[in-house]
This record gives C-alpha cells, sequence and structure tokens, in this order.
C-alpha cells in the first residue's frame, strides 16, 4: 500500500529486517540424478522430471526460441539468480513478466535493497506501523521501495517524451543500471548485456506504474507514455522470427497469456506460424473454475496456441520445484550449443 507519509516508524523494524533472502545458485549443485529419480516416481515428481526432459528438449532443438514468462513472487523468494543465469547460459531468449517481478523485485534488488525473510503469522498492522510489506513470509521495506519509485521516475525525466513500450524502458533501466547498480548481474542487467528483451505487458502494475505516474504529473504537457498495442506487435514479430518455439512459464495470467496470443495474433495478420512447439508450466493454480491462470496448456490447444505433443503442467510451488529443473538443465549443457537469437536487435 503506498502512502505519501510514512507512519510512525516503530522501534522493532530493524528487527524484522535481519535475514536477507539468498537467492539459489544452479550451478551450485548437480540435480541431474535428482530429476532422473524422479522421473521413476509419481504424482508431481514424475511431472517435475518430464517438464526438466521437455526444456531440456528445447534447448537440444537449435531452431527453438525459447521464452520465459514470470508472474507472482518467487524473484522476492530466492529464484532471482536463477533467472539471470538461465539468460547468461543462454537457455532463454525472450522474457515475458509481471511488472512487479521485474521493477519491484529484480530492479529493487540492483539499487542495492533486499527483500527478508520473515513470518506469514507476523501481525500486518504491526508491519504497517513499522513500514514493512510482506509477501507470504517475505518482507521488504516500504520506504526503500518508494526509493525505487522515485529513480523510475528520474529515468523517465531523462527521456525524449514519446511513447516507449515497456521493452524499450525496461532497456534504458539496463543502461542505468551499468553504472549506478550496486548489485550486478541483475536479470535486467543481464538481459541487456545479452540482447535479450523483457516485456510487461502489464508495466504499470508495479512500482514502476507509481514511478511513471510520477513522472507525468511533474510533466503534465511533455512526458512519456508506455504503448502495450506496439510491444505485443513486437512479441508477435519474435514469434514469427522464430522457426519454432518453446515456453517456461512460471505461474499464468498476463504473461503467459501474451505469449500465447501472439500465435493467434500473427495468423490474424495472414502470417503463417506454428504453435508454440514445447511448453511447462509451474502452477498452483486450479483448472476447476476455467482459469488455471490462463487455461491449462491442453485447454490451449483448442485456441490453437500450444502444441499438445511437447506440453507438461507442474502443479507445485515454483520455488520447490524449479531449481531442479534449472539446475538439471544448466548441468546437462545443451545450452552451449544454441546460438544466441539477440533479439533485441530487432528493434533498434
Amino acid at each position: 500500500m503506498k502512502s505519501k507519509n510514512s507512519p510512525n516508524i516503530g522501534h522493532n523494524k530493524k528487527s524484522f529486517l535481519e535475514k536477507p533472502v539468498e537467492h539459489i545458485d544452479i550451478t551450485s549443485f548437480d540435480a541431474r540424478k535428482i530429476i532422473d529419480s524422479m522421473a521413476k516416481m509419481s504424482f508431481t515428481s514424475r511431472d517435475t522430471s518430464n517438464a526438466a526432459k521437455i526444456f531440456n528438449e528445447m534447448l537440444n532443438d537449435k531452431s527453438c526460441s525459447i521464452f520465459l514468462t514470470l508472474a507472482g513472487s518467487t524473484s522476492a523468494a530466492g529464484c532471482m539468480n536463477l533467472y539471470s543465469d538461465l539468460i547468461k547460459y543462454n537457455m532463454i531468449d525472450a522474457v515475458v513478466a509481471t511488472g512487479a517481478s521485474i521493477i519491484d523485485m529484480d530492479f529493487f534488488e540492483a539499487l542495492g535493497f533486499k527483500h527478508y525473510q520473515g513470518s506469514q503469522f507476523q501481525d500486518d498492522t504491526v508491519l504497517r506501523n513499522n513500514y514493512i510489506d510482506r509477501i507470504y513470509d517475505t518482507y521488504i521495506d516500504e520506504e526503500e521501495l518508494q526509493a525505487c519509485d522515485k529513480i523510475i521516475c528520474d529515468i523517465a525525466n531523462k527521456l525524449e517524451p514519446k511513447a516507449y513500450t515497456s521493452r524499450e524502458f525496461i532497456k534504458e533501466i539496463g543502461k542505468y543500471l551499468k553504472t549506478n547498480a550496486k548489485k550486478k548481474d541483475s536479470l535486467i542487467e543481464t538481459a541487456y548485456d545479452n540482447n535479450v528483451p523483457i516485456f510487461c505487458p502489464a508495466f504499470t502494475d508495479s512500482s514502476a506504474g507509481f514511478g511513471l505516474v510520477m513522472h507525468q504529473e511533474q510533466n503534465p504537457k511533455k512526458h512519456i507514455t508506455i504503448d502495450s498495442i506496439r510491444e505485443f506487435r513486437e512479441l508477435t514479430e519474435i514469434k514469427l522470427k522464430s522457426k519454432q518455439s518453446g515456453l517456461l512459464m512460471i505461474g499464468g495470467g498476463v504473461p503467459k497469456n501474451f505469449i500465447q496470443d501472439t500465435v493467434v495474433c500473427a495468423e490474424l495478420l495472414g502470417k503463417k506460424v506454428d504453435m508454440h512447439k514445447y511448453a511447462v508450466q509451474i502452477t498452483v493454480a486450479d483448472t476447476r473454475d476455467g482459469a488455471c491462470s490462463s487455461s491449462t496448456l491442453k485447454e490451449a490447444s483448442s485456441w490453437g496456441k500450444v502444441d499438445i505433443s511437447k506440453e507438461q503442467m507442474v502443479f507445485a510451488e515454483a520455488t520447490s520445484v524449479l531449481p531442479l529443473i534449472a539446475s538439471d538443465a544448466y548441468h546437462r549443457k545443451f545450452w552451449q550449443n544454441r546460438e544466441r537469437r539477440n533479439f533485441s536487435k530487432l528493434f533498434g
């Protein structure tokens, strides 16, 4: 919750922010034996092993471009370095994410701020009185988050007043981090260094939104704005440039739907395009309400979005299985034979 004025800060604030979340290093352990063993089990274990197999098939398919979609709070929960490593080691060619994953979490920590281990049982009134925001059992200092908002405003203030896609604005953030990052190798900076575009179709639903509102308030007649239609066209162009495509989807919602819709968009433009050949989704969403974070993958096939021959739903909380899938892929090393797509260069 945003507020112009901080409430009185309690004496215990520092005691709540003592244990920073440590982000897992997928290169420090080899999950291949675990994944191989899980293939001989059942339930979520076997699903996870099959998801790892499909992800490795994507990496080993030289014609396949791989899209990572991010929704939820796994970055804050300890997967931040994991996502950067997927780009660093050429396992991802483009990212579609929520604004919160990219700005409130990744950019936030690149500025030197941290997320902290806390408790889901803590009295939230006490947290509010100490100006601490809670994501389940993880804490964020709201004052630091507002500092993040203001830096977004500062970046926007220095840009030519015009319409930008979220991809273009995030690229400008990457430029900013090259000289101003307190923590190196963030997802934004790593993507910038490797010409991997990041799209946030709901960009304003984050600290970026607060920062850009401040920017427009300060510059009522000449300010930037976000063009989400053009970025949909750009993402569709990437799909058209890809002979085959694979999806690694964490959560669902807008990022998942956005990348899947590129197939439909291309067809409406009269372009011949294949459905996404490979797809893995990790989610805890239910299927019975017709949503499941933007439908199951088999359901998406009925819309002409995803081929059902190489798809796997993993119904699990992502921080519990994604490190195994990512470590398995890193150590099998199919990424070593892939050419970088450099999709950012498509747009100058």
